[in-house]
C-alpha cells in the first residue's frame, strides 16, 4: 500500500493521479479512448500517462462502439480497462455495449466471468455546449441492473471514487463535469486503502431540512444553503455521489432528523434520479413536516446561448427559493417546470 501524502491538485490532476496509481499498481489495467494517449485528453486529464506507461495507454479510432466493445471483451479476458467516452452524450452511440453486454456478463455466465471495466465520461452544461454535448444522463445508466454509477464533485472524490470504480469487479460509469476540471486546486490525500463502492458525502450539517444533490450543481446548493443560514434556515446538504448503489440509509437517517426533503440536480426531473430519491423516502414511511420537493432542468433541450441555458438550469435563486418553501411548508411555484421568462 502506498504511503498517504497530501498534494494540492486541481480536479483534473486528481483524476490523473488516480489513473497513474491504477496503472502503476495493477499491471492488468489498460487506458484507452479518443485522444487520451498522445494528445493527453481533450481536457488534458490524461496528460503524461502515455509517456510513463507506454502502450498500455493508447488512442482509438472515433468509434464509441469499438471502444466499449473492446473494453467488455478485454475485461472478460482478465484485463481491467479504463475507457474514456469524451462526452456522455456519445455513449448513446454504443449503449448496447453497456446495457446488453457489460451489464450482463456476470449474469449470463453464472458468475464465471466478470467485466471489471471503468467508463470515464463527462456531462453537464458548459458555455456553448449545446443540445448534443450538455445532457445529464445519470438516470439512464443507473436504471440498468449490473451497472454502478458515481458522480464525483470534490477534488478528493475525483481521486477516491475513480479508484473505487477501477478496483470494482463490476462495470462502473464515472461521470465527471468538465466545468470542474480546471477549477481551484485543493488539498488531496494520495495513497492509502481504496474505498469501498457506495456512500453519500456530508457536505453541510443542518437540522431544518435535508438537501440531496450531486454533481457540479451541489456548489450552487451549498452557496444557497449559506444564504439560507443567514435567514435562520439550517440546511443539511448530502452529496449522493454514488447514484447506484444509492446510499438510502444515510439519506433516510438525515430526513428522519430534519423532517423535510429537497432534491436538486442538473438533469431533467421527469424520470430522473431525484424522483427515485423522493419515492424511496416517501415509501419508507419517514414522517415529513412538509411535502418533498425536487428541482432540475426545465423540460426542454439545452440551448447553446449562455443566457438561455442559464434560464433552463436551476439557478441560485431557484434553489434558495426551494429551500425556503420546504423549510416553511409553502406551496411550490416551480417544481416540475415553468415557462422560460416566468421567473
Amino acid at each position: 500500500m502506498p504511503e498517504i501524502i497530501e498534494k494540492t491538485l486541481s480536479y483534473a490532476e486528481s483524476v490523473n493521479a488516480a489513473l497513474a496509481r491504477a496503472l502503476e499498481e495493477r499491471p492488468e489495467t489498460l487506458l484507452f479512448g479518443e485522444d487520451v494517449a498522445i494528445p493527453g485528453g481533450v481536457f488534458g486529464v490524461t496528460k503524461g500517462l502515455r509517456r510513463k506507461f507506454g502502450e498500455r495507454v493508447f488512442d482509438t479510432p472515433i468509434s464509441e462502439s469499438a471502444i466499449l466493445g473492446g473494453a467488455v471483451g478485454s475485461a472478460m479476458f482478465g484485463r481491467r480497462p479504463i475507457v474514456e467516452i469524451m462526452w456522455a452524450d456519445f455513449a448513446l452511440v454504443a449503449f448496447d455495449q453497456i446495457v446488453n453486454q457489460a451489464a450482463n456478463v456476470r449474469y449470463v455466465s453464472r458468475g464465471a466471468l466478470t467485466a471489471p471495466l471503468t467508463v470515464r465520461t463527462q456531462q453537464g452544461n458548459a458555455p456553448g455546449a449545446c443540445a448534443q454535448h450538455s445532457q445529464s444522463l445519470e438516470a439512464l445508466f443507473a436504471h440498468i441492473p449490473g451497472i454502478r454509477v458515481c458522480m464525483p464533485t470534490t477534488n478528493q472524490d475525483a481521486y477516491d471514487l475513480l479508484l473505487s470504480a477501477i478496483w470494482s469487479d463490476d462495470p462502473t460509469i464515472v461521470i465527471e463535469n468538465r466545468t470542474l476540471y480546471h477549477g481551484a486546486k485543493q488539498p488531496v490525500r494520495i495513497g492509502g486503502p481504496v474505498q469501498a463502492v457506495g456512500g453519500v458525502g456530508l457536505r453541510r450539517s443542518g437540522s431544518d431540512l435535508t438537501v440531496v444533490t450531486w454533481g457540479a450543481m451541489q456548489h450552487r446548493v451549498l452557496a444557497a444553503a449559506e444564504r439560507a443560514a443567514a435567514e435562520g434556515i439550517d440546511a443539511e446538504v448530502l452529496d449522493a455521489r454514488w447514484i447506484r448503489p444509492l446510499d438510502l440509509d444515510s439519506i433516510l437517517a438525515s430526513v428522519q432528523r430534519t423532517g423535510r426533503l429537497l432534491v436538486v440536480h442538473e438533469a431533467h426531473t421527469i424520470g430522473g434520479v431525484g424522483a427515485e430519491v423522493v419515492s424511496r423516502v416517501v415509501e419508507s414511511g419517514v414522517r415529513l413536516s412538509s411535502p418533498p420537493v425536487r428541482i432540475g432542468a426545465l423540460e426542454t433541450r439545452i440551448p447553446a446561448a449562455v443566457q438561455l441555458a442559464a434560464r433552463v438550469l436551476p439557478a441560485d435563486e431557484d434553489i434558495l427559493g426551494a429551500i425556503r418553501r420546504v423549510a416553511h411548508d409553502v406551496p411550490a411555484g416551480r417544481v416540475e417546470a415553468m415557462p422560460v421568462g416566468a421567473r
